[in-house]
């Protein structure tokens, strides 16, 4: 009987924490936009979508050879461009 004196107010003080985070994490905005990530590990990124990316693509990297020949040019299809 004497450890409910001790374990009601413990029980009670982290139901108060455990509110207090979830009204913090609701406030700060961690719950506005759950769909994001959920669609983001269904769909691959496509380079067409994200021009920043394909820009990176084409510029040299510093691991490329100096006398190396650059990558043939692709058309949205994958294909080969035609000279």
């Amino acid at each position: 009987m004497e450890s409910l004196f001790i374990l009601i107010p413990i029980g009670i003080v982290f139901i108060v924490i455990a509110v207090k985070i979830l009204f913090w994490a609701i406030n700060s905005g961690q719950y506005d936009n759950l769909d994001t990530e959920a669609h983001r590990i269904l769909f691959d990124e496509e380079t067409h979508l994200n021009p920043d990316r394909a820009d990176r693509e084409s510029e040299p990297s510093e691991e490329d050879e100096p006398g190396a020949e650059p990558a043939p040019e692709r058309n949205q299809d994958g294909e080969r461009k035609s000279p």
